[in-house]
């Protein structure tokens, strides 16, 4: 029977005085990792987790821990939560414009009777390292790091900096400019399809087999704050990431990942971004053929 054993854990906010807008989550046939986006609309709605973002990602987390067994379909399961996100926020919110529609990416594996299985929605990622030395990579829209860092670096160049607050939003062009790729989401003629308070995003989730070469292997789910170390700052590949993880542990990645954040290039004129530091969650884990 294929088994998911967890290894190690880590939720880091990027900045102590700003809500963590991640969350992750296991149980014995599935483990998970939630990216809350930030939100872009004038006020909060949801009172008691610091931001709607931090809402939908906590909201997500708790149904999906009950519900994905290694017998539940991700679609259905995903839709169902989606609905009840979807009454909750309205019933509170009533009627907003889509940019201030609380979302999420998601990045999952599951244990099935017949072996692993990888989903998800967003720029949350999977890196697995296979027990004959073969690594892999997988994200629910491939090329969603390079074209993030393509568009913060015009805000970068346009502005001189991420800027003081260590977040683009705070300037009035760049929040335009999000919230009009915000809206796009979840839209038949967008090309981003992520997890909140649209059920029919379920019908777009990323899924694939995942087979295990060797015997066994070893995978990392994270959001994208800690995939800015490949992706970005081109410190790592899949196999020395997870080799890393698991013989020093996910802090000393996190406490990589803020050394190059706050003090190698913390206005991001090196390396651009939209964020000083980003929050940054993973699960390490291992799979058992």
């Amino acid at each position: 029977m294929p088994q998911i054993s967890i290894i190690d854990t880590i939720s880091d906010p990027g900045k102590d005085t700003r809500p963590n807008e991640d969350r992750l989550g296991y149980n014995r046939d599935a483990a998970f990792v939630i990216d809350g986006a930030t939100g872009l609309g004038d006020r909060q709605f949801m009172e008691g987790y610091g931001s709607d973002a931090a809402w939908i990602a906590e909201f997500a987390a708790l149904r999906f821990a009950e519900r994905l067994d290694r017998n539940a379909d991700p679609k259905a399961v995903l839709r169902q939560v989606s609905e009840e996100a979807r009454d909750a926020f309205v019933a509170v919110a009533g009627d907003q414009p889509r940019y201030a529609w609380p979302l999420c990416s998601l990045t999952a594996l599951q244990a099935t009777p017949d072996g692993f299985r990888w989903f998800g929605l967003g720029d949350s990622a999977l890196y697995i390292l296979h027990d004959d030395g073969r690594s892999d990579f997988v994200i629910p829209i491939p090329g969603a790091y390079e074209w993030e860092q393509h568009q913060a670096a015009q805000h970068i160049a346009r502005v001189g900096g991420i800027g003081a607050a260590g977040v683009a939003n705070e300037d009035p062009q760049t929040l335009e400019d999000l919230r009009r790729g915000r809206a796009k989401q979840n839209t038949p003629g967008g090309a981003t399809w992520t997890f909140g308070v649209v059920p029919e995003a379920a019908d777009h989730l990323a899924m694939v087999d995942v087979p295990v070469y060797g015997g066994g292997a070893t995978a990392l789910l994270c959001s994208d704050g800690l995939a800015d170390l490949i992706a970005l700052y081109k410190l790592y590949d899949a196999a020395t990431l997870i080799q890393r993880a698991a013989t020093a542990g996910l802090r000393s990645l996190v406490t990589k990942l803020r050394h190059m954040e706050r003090e190698i290039d913390p206005d991001g004129l090196q390396y651009p971004r939209y964020k000083q530091s980003d929050d940054t969650t993973a699960i390490l884990l291992r799979l058992r053929a």
